[in-house]
């Protein structure tokens, strides 16, 4: 299979301080690739890096063939970016954020309109077009900057925390438009807080801590090499965890106890295994 991005021991360092570690891994072309870790872990400098906005220290970035360092131009070209924070402009309209971006990208008229009406149709704004981005909600604001990524029909979108602060209702819409995108052959890589959300939409997953990637797979390679079954304990005001290979390995345990007190059994997931190997949650 086509790779689509390509990390060669990548490395970033601030004041002598490595941000991101010897870095290396690949996402393929049409998948979906959750890139998690606790803050500070040097997921956003490394998305920073891929999309050309940070010249990595060290080491090789490869986007679709493309060197980020010696050919930024081609990258940008065949990339879309939703950032976690607003950055459509509020005084203008819809349709005037679609236009200034198509511009800014050189598509020509009249494809540059016919892609605007394509991609508004498509996250459900054609009919608030005209109305300023500073009356719309977070949620319709998020889609525009989707609908924007996409104009200038990019290979890769790069979604950071797309969902952030939006409603569950909203969240599912998104998540909806995601993964439809994602079945149209879009390759995308995606960071979020949410643990739902990377099991819902990602096909890997890599697990960022300090700088480095401690694990990399799909969530049922992780479950599988960390435990599928899950034994809790409640210990006076906090949960003790232990792992087993499997649901039935973890009841059976449960059934040996004399005392099964605070005791449960349930499967396995991924908030569980993140915090099992960074032993922090995510916040």
């Amino acid at each position: 299979m086509t790779i689509a991005v390509n990390l060669e021991n990548v490395q970033k360092t601030y004041n002598n301080r490595p941000v991101v570690n010897n870095l290396s891994f690949t996402i393929k072309q049409g998948e979906m690739f959750g890139l998690l870790g606790p803050n500070g872990a040097g997921k956003s400098t490394t998305i920073r890096m891929i999309t050309t906005l940070t010249k990595p220290t060290g080491g090789r970035i490869e986007v679709i063939g493309y060197d980020v360092t010696k050919q930024p131009n081609f990258v940008k070209q065949t990339i879309g970016v939703v950032l976690q924070q607003t950055s459509v402009d509020g005084d203008l309209s819809v349709w005037e954020n679609m236009e200034l971006h198509g511009r800014l990208h050189h598509i020509p008229n009249p494809s540059r309109q016919q892609l605007i009406n394509q991609w508004l149709e498509y996250v459900e704004l054609k009919d608030r077009s005209k109305d300023l981005v500073k009356t719309l909600s977070g949620g319709m604001k998020r889609r525009l900057q989707i609908a924007r990524a996409l104009l200038h029909k990019p290979q890769i979108l790069f979604l950071d925390e797309p969902t952030v602060g939006l409603d569950p209702q909203t969240r599912r819409r998104l998540w909806e438009i995601i993964r439809e995108l994602n079945k149209q052959g879009m390759t995308m890589l995606l960071t979020t807080h949410y643990m739902d959300e990377v099991e819902y939409l990602c096909d890997r997953i890599g697990i960022m801590d300090n700088g480095k990637l401690i694990e990399l797979g799909t969530l049922e390679e992780l479950r599988a090499k960390h435990g599928e079954g899950l034994v809790m304990k409640q210990i006076g005001d906090r949960w003790e965890y232990v792992f087993f290979p499997s649901l039935e390995e973890a009841n059976s345990y449960l059934d040996q106890q004399t005392d099964k007190t605070g005791m449960m059994v349930r499967p396995s997931n991924l908030e569980d295994i993140f915090v099992e190997l960074t032993g922090r949650q995510l916040d």
